[in-house]
């Protein structure tokens, strides 16, 4: 559809049915990314946890320094508008599947048993089948929870060192309680949870270097309680910068060993975010998720405001990923699912909505078919969201101009022919989901996040 015929264009039901702005995905996938020398590309996905574009200084944030981080964004490409579910549960389901939350159940942190492997096809599963040595390490948590290894194949993991299992009475960070392959870390006292999780990807990289590899990588860090870190000096109070100091640093030494493996060229490395900061946490004032060039960003985790979705996207795969380019395409984050798959020469599973659409052309150089708006949800609220507009459930339009540090409502009754045009557009995308009628009834009222961090474990 071009520009004259969009502007005809009148948001009826046969509108709607023209717009194809659905990216759905069924069919099998054509193997385009492949290594120089024609092997499928190792893939390690990193998720850190409640970490909005407000903890980057790559992103402009005003507190934060992330020398490794901005290092791979340098070598690579980085997503300005790359989109999570407000909470953890939902954007986990999301990434697990490929997709949205009304379509598995996992609308809020209550609900992640919903995902469960015998009613979903994840992800893991379609790297396995398409030949990759697979492994988790990280927060398992609020999906369906697994214990052994016969879960996790389930799953499609063929190893894994998990915190967050079912019965577990073991911490995140230090002294942690972590389940490797269906056994109890011993000897924990003393140790950071994160460093053991590193060890284990960088272990399980060594040994799969001559096969291909996928690692979900969901670490801990930086979500709450926030405590010291091995590099924190005595007496420090900046707890929340040397967690992300931390993240950063184990991100340089994860790039450092991939080099000293000779492993780079071969390895796409992803890195997001699962919701937004927490604002507490960040210090951040008025409730906002962080800051960037100087402004406060609007709304953070567990907000249906931009603070609470709009995470960081770093996408590196060295020799083959543009160079220092800044991409303005619209991501969220069931995008993964097909561009995984479509990178691996994997076919996605028949009969299955899979709402995400590859980034495997821009990953490769290529400009690709970027979404025209992007799908959030919590609970019983939800909204679409195109490059400049935003219509929620609630039939409220907002202009997006400003983001993420303002979004301004536009009446109801507005005869601006931009603003009228872009409400047709949404609501025609919200038609094609109809996420009212895979939900059902409403769901309860979605509960405010807790305003102390670390005391409820997420």
């Amino acid at each position: 559809m071009n520009r004259r015929d969009f502007l005809k264009w009148t948001g009826s039901a046969a509108a709607a049915a023209r717009l194809g702005g659905l990216p759905q995905v069924r069919a099998a996938t054509a193997p385009s990314g492949r290594t120089a020398q024609g092997k499928k590309p190792n893939i390690i996905f990193i998720f850190a946890d409640d970490y909005g574009i407000g903890g980057l200084s790559c992103y402009g944030s005003d507190r934060f320094k992330t020398p490794n981080l901005d290092a791979l964004a340098q070598g690579g490409i980085r997503f300005e508008h790359c989109f999570a579910m407000p909470l953890c549960a939902p954007s986990r389901g999301v990434c697990m599947t490929g997709r949205y939350p009304f379509r598995t159940g996992v609308v809020d942190n209550g609900a992640g048993s919903a995902a469960h492997p015998d009613k979903e096809v994840p992800i893991a599963r379609v790297m396995k089948q398409a030949g990759y040595a697979t492994a988790v390490a990280g927060k398992w948590r609020q999906l369906q929870y697994f214990s052994t290894k016969e879960d996790a194949q389930r799953w499609g993991f063929d190893e894994f060192v998990v915190w967050g299992v079912e019965g577990n009475k073991g911490e995140r960070y230090w002294d942690p309680g972590y389940n490797k392959n269906g056994e109890q870390i011993p000897d924990a006292k003393d140790k950071y949870g994160p460093d053991l999780l590193q060890e284990f990807v960088v272990d399980f990289i060594r040994r799969h270097r001559n096969e291909p590899f996928f690692v979900y990588y969901p670490i801990p860090l930086i979500h709450g309680p926030i405590l010291r870190t091995p590099d924190t000096p005595a007496g420090g109070t900046e707890l929340y910068a040397d967690n992300i100091t931390y993240l950063d640093k184990l991100m340089g030494k994860l790039v450092a060993e991939l080099d000293s493996l000779n492993l780079r060229e071969k390895t796409l490395i992803v890195f997001t975010g699962d919701n937004g900061c927490t604002p507490q946490a960040s210090g951040a004032k008025g409730g906002g998720g962080g800051a960037i060039r100087g402004r406060n960003i609007d709304g953070a985790k567990g907000s249906m405001k931009e603070g609470g979705s709009r995470v960081p996207l770093i996408v590196n795969w060295k020799g083959t990923t543009p160079a220092g380019q800044v991409s303005k395409d619209l991501v969220d984050l069931s995008d993964f699912f097909a561009t995984f798959a479509e990178l691996a020469g994997a076919k996605l599973p028949e009969g299955v909505t899979i709402d995400g659409r590859s980034l495997a052309p821009q990953i490769t150089g290529r400009q690709g078919t970027p979404r025209e708006w992007i799908f959030v949800q919590l609970g019983n609220q939800w909204y679409v969201r195109d490059a400049r507009w935003k219509l929620n459930n609630q039939g409220q339009l907002f202009d997006m101009k400003d983001a993420p540090f303002e979004e301004t409502p536009i009446q109801a009754d507005s005869t601006e022919p931009q603003a009228q045009a872009a409400r047709a557009k949404l609501q025609a995308a919200l038609d094609q989901l109809r996420p009212q009628d895979a939900t059902g009834a409403p769901p309860k009222e979605q509960k405010k996040p807790r305003k102390r961090v670390g005391k409820k474990k997420q």
